[in-house]
């Protein structure tokens, strides 16, 4: 089966909650697996490449960001039309951008960091689309302890008489069809898959989704590295586009693999401010980066490449 979709009047400290939910809530969050979950009682939905958002209906409409930042100043095509929403409603997606019918996750960072006139320009010249695959807030109620099947369907209850740029996520409970989307979604920039239990209720600030990307990899050079030389925590590699990207906490054989090569290349050390001491290398290791983590905070390294 395929589902397809395309009175809160207290706010605390200017915003408040409503139906036992404030604001601003700690989102869901998805594990990384290597191949989809498959059995009975999975359900699928796409992965989108934009920014995630948590959508506030109460009196007004207010965004938040995955981190909890107030993110609605950049996004008046879409607080817009939210205001049609039913008070009362709090609904969890990813705000996407479309260029020539695909996803662009530049388009939306270059909104997100936008304001005054470049931002109108922005707005008219590259709409964001709401692409919503949950509802944690229905008529007042804080809905986050039903199973995901329930919420989807008040989910599509509450979007259908709106229709774009406000839209449910297509989700199905076909292995085989999410395997199929998998393929042919990709050309359009779509990530990959998440899958959820439908008898789950909404993971609140847990991994409990399961995520399959897309396993595109990028070179890079190893620049510099934490921890110990025979045992680095995490390394700094420099991208071929000219970016350098801290790795996520190396897995234990990685590390140990890389602590055969490291040791004896130190030229110095230096300050990473969000980070801290790190030791620069000339070692000239290449390892293998997953594309689609290059944007993050951290990215995944898979391997060293020999």
């Amino acid at each position: 089966m395929i589902s397809a979709g395309g009175g809160c009047r207290a706010w605390r400290r200017g915003w408040g909650e409503g139906g036992g939910m404030e604001y601003p809530v700690r989102v869901g969050l998805a594990r990384a697996a290597a191949a989809l979950p498959a059995g009975d009682g999975w359900w699928y939905e796409p992965k989108y490449d934009g920014d995630r958002c948590v959508l506030w209906r109460l009196d007004t409409v207010r965004l938040q960001s995955r981190t909890s930042r107030d993110i609605t100043a950049a996004w008046p095509d879409l607080t817009t039309p939210a205001t049609d929403l039913p008070r009362g409603t709090v609904l969890d997606g990813e705000i996407v951008i479309y260029r020539d019918g695909m996803l662009d996750f530049g388009a939306v960072r270059a909104r997100s960091s936008s304001r005054g006139r470049r931002l109108q320009d922005l707005v008219t010249r590259h709409p964001a689309h709401y692409a919503a695959f949950d509802v944690l807030m229905h008529q007042g109620q804080d809905v986050r302890a039903l199973p995901y099947e329930a919420r989807r369907a008040l989910l599509l209850t509450v979007l259908e008489p709106l229709g774009p740029p406000l839209q449910a996520t297509p989700a199905t409970d076909d292995h085989d069809v999410a395997t199929v989307w998998m393929t042919s979604l990709r050309p359009q920039g779509i990530e990959g898959i998440v899958a959820k239990r439908g008898t789950s209720p909404y993971p609140v600030g847990r991994r409990e989704w399961v995520k399959v990307r897309h396993a595109d990899t990028v070179d890079g050079v190893v620049t510099g590295y934490q921890g110990l030389p025979s045992r680095p925590s995490h390394l700094f590699v420099l991208l071929a586009d000219g970016r350098t990207v801290r790795s996520q906490h190396l897995p234990a054989a990685l590390a140990a693999e890389l602590g055969h090569h490291l040791p004896g290349h130190d030229t110095g050390t230096t300050h990473d401010p969000d980070t801290g001491p790190l030791h620069l290398t000339d070692a000239a290791l290449e390892v293998e980066v997953l594309a689609g983590s290059t944007r993050h905070a951290t990215a995944t390294v898979t391997r060293l490449r020999t």
